[in-house]
């Protein structure tokens, strides 16, 4: 039998602590009776109704534990949830509901029924419970017992694997002490978990069926108040997460049953590793940029120098005239030149924007705002001989005066995010990656863009990805985390050679336009951060928006001739909006219709127009490009969408003429 210790505590000696200020305690008085040897069985035996509350927990054992309850009602809160911001409680509440689901499952338990019966209840927290692991047992003859102490509702716990500071007190007096606090605590800090929410999927479409939700739902609202004043435990947390993460590959690795046998020689080998480790750090950051910018102090630091943010008036003259001259040398290409220079504008607006989005990224999770409008990742793909590489070069070295980049082979996941925690602030360039590597690597560290997030870095880089023609779709979660720029110009291989504007472009070129730029944007940043921290703000500051119009003031005020077009104000919508995003399929399906109404079938009775793309690569390049309320989908070759959804997407009438019909018949 499994056994453990625990103090008896009598139940006439405890007493409440009367009302009290804010900085006083609750404490209970209690006299010391003996101690007694119980399984946890013995211990919890002999009662009909159980009122629990825990911190982590092993379902599996709750699952036990509840069996021998006529009546059981569970809270759960979590110690990971440090701050309790929303973002969190939803985390927590959603991966919480989703174990239950599991385990259920596994132990083939019917929780529902015991729910839907009243005979069970789960609560999930959604602030700060009480740290204390209270347990209150009653039995219908009247009998009551509070369990309390260090132990959590695991086996671990109450099997006597660890030691734990385990007390039970009978009687009345301790039990409706207790059992105020517990009412008070379900009340205030914690959502039911409903049946539907056991029934239902377990995913983002399905948010409104979380505890907190259906709390909200039939309270009509909620005051959530995160815990600010944890910041400093939240940077003690995560700083003991990130060492631990860059230690976790000097570590040996455990046996197969999980146990790890340490010697002197290993702790020896450990350091030996972490020293060359530290050493291999210390040369990335020799080759890599550390650009960091501080928009609360106004100013930015590159490689560890404060920059010189009030160059003359002549260096940037010089500066903006270079980057004219490099953007005028695209008239010489051969294809949508208009359209190219101003998809590279566009790009570059992002790239010298990217060194703040750490901070507004950060500022937006702790004020529960969208991550979306700050983008980390950039896709710059298209025909060869495009100038994709030299573009990109140029622009880092306008940044920080030195080119950097990787080699595709090198890109993975694991080594991007090693150098973003390396890098600082410039972007990293990966060059020249295929498609195979691109759907391999690229796709899923874009989906998973959270990095840094919840470590609180403030100044990790931007990752910017350079791709030839045969990246053939991107995928609607890519297209939304993703600044694209798709280039659809270039040179014969003669041009090229013959091209000298580059290589004098970038001999020539410094970085006072962008240390302009950062001046007056490090003010305007500040703003846009006290702005993300206020109850009325309607919408996500667009920072974007505030870069190009810095870019445009620049550039009016020292060219030296009237700026081109493409030099212009932007917003979001011309990065994200459905028009952007879908701008391939618009302009191949709007091609089609013009020169080859034969590939369309239209059913105006079904209100349903098809496309036949003639490759099935194509149909999927198409399809990854169209909003939802197109109703898209692919059929073979073929893309089915809504014909009016498509008619207004499109700008287009869809409606054949008597004469395409006559010539198909």
């Amino acid at each position: 039998m499994e056994t453990l210790s625990l103090f008896d505590m009598s139940e006439g000696v405890q007493e409440e602590i009367d009302a009290q200020p804010s900085n006083s305690l609750d404490v209970v008085k209690m006299e010391f009776v003996g101690a007694e040897t119980l399984s946890w069985k013995e211990l919890f035996s002999g009662f009909d109704a159980l009122h629990a509350i825990t911190y982590s927990s092993g379902i599996d054992f709750v699952y036990k534990l509840i069996d021998l309850f006529e009546y059981a009602e569970i809270l759960f809160g979590c110690d990971e949830v440090i701050s309790y911001s929303l973002q969190e409680v939803m985390a927590y509440q959603c991966k919480m509901v989703e174990r239950i689901q599991d385990t259920a499952g596994k132990m083939k338990l019917d929780l529902v029924s015991r729910i839907e019966n009243n005979t069970l209840r789960f609560y999930v927290a959604r602030s700060v419970l009480s740290h204390e692991k209270i347990y209150l047992l009653a039995a219908k003859d009247g009998r009551k017992r509070v369990i309390m102490g260090s132990a959590n509702l695991s086996r671990a716990a109450f099997g006597g694997y660890q030691r734990e500071n385990i007390c039970y007190v009978d009687g009345d007096a301790a039990y409706e002490w207790y059992w105020d606090c517990y009412c008070r605590l379900r009340e205030d800090c914690t959502d039911q978990i409903a049946k539907e929410t056991l029934l239902g999927a377990n995913d983002g479409d399905h948010l409104e069926d979380l505890p907190i939700a259906r709390t909200i739902q039939m309270k009509k609202a909620l005051l959530l108040q995160p815990n600010d004043e944890a910041k400093e435990e939240v940077r003690f947390v995560l700083d003991v997460k990130n060492l631990a993460a860059k230690l976790a590959p000097c570590v040996p690795k455990p046996d197969k049953k999980g146990k790890l046998m340490l010697s002197p020689e290993k702790i020896k080998m450990i350091r030996r590793q972490v020293v060359a480790t530290q050493t291999q750090e210390k040369e990335l950051r020799s080759e890599y940029p550390q650009l960091e910018v501080f928009p609360d102090e106004l100013l930015a630091r590159l490689n560890g120098t404060d920059l010189e943010l009030n160059p003359s008036r002549a260096e940037i003259e010089k500066d903006v005239s270079l980057f004219l001259k490099y953007m005028d040398g695209y008239e010489k290409f051969h294809g949508d030149v208009a359209g190219m220079q101003r998809r590279y504008f566009e790009f570059a607006n992002w790239f010298f924007c990217t060194p703040f989005m750490a901070c507004m990224r950060d500022m937006a999770v702790r004020y529960n705002q969208n991550l979306l409008p700050y983008p980390v990742f950039g896709l710059v793909y298209g025909q060869s001989k495009a100038g994709k590489t030299s573009f990109l070069e140029t622009l880092l070295k306008m940044m920080i005066g030195q080119k950097t980049k990787i080699s595709a082979p090198d890109f993975t996941r694991s080594s991007i995010e090693g150098l973003k925690r390396t890098v600082k602030g410039a972007p990293i360039i990966v060059d020249d990656l295929t498609n195979t590597r691109f759907n391999q690597h690229a796709i899923e560290t874009i989906k998973n863009d959270d990095f840094g997030v919840a470590d609180n870095l403030l100044h990790y880089p931007a990752v910017v990805i350079s791709a030839n023609e045969d990246v053939k779709a991107v995928a609607p979660e890519v297209i939304r985390r993703t600044v694209i720029c798709r280039v659809q110009a270039g040179l014969t291989n003669t041009e090229v050679m013959r091209s000298s504007i580059v290589r004098t472009v970038q001999r020539e070129v410094g970085t006072a336009l962008y240390r302009e730029y950062l001046r007056r944007m490090l003010t305007i940043v500040s703003d846009l951060l006290e702005e993300m921290k206020s109850d009325e703000s309607e919408s996500a500051p667009d920072i974007l928006a505030e870069s190009s119009r810095v870019l445009v003031e620049i550039f009016e005020e020292y060219s030296e001739t009237d700026c081109p077009e493409y030099i212009r104000q932007l917003t979001l919508e011309d990065y994200f909006s459905e028009k952007v995003t879908g701008s391939y399929a618009i302009k191949t399906i709007r091609n089609a219709w013009n020169t080859s109404r034969s590939s369309f079938e239209i059913s105006e009775r079904n209100n349903e127009i098809r496309y036949n793309a003639g490759a099935t690569w194509e149909a999927d390049r198409i399809l990854k490009e169209l909003p939802e309320t197109l109703e898209a989908h692919k059929s073979r070759d073929w893309v089915v969408m809504n014909l009016e959804e498509a008619k207004t997407f499109f700008d287009v009438p869809f409606k054949k003429s008597w004469l395409d019909r006559f010539r198909k018949g």
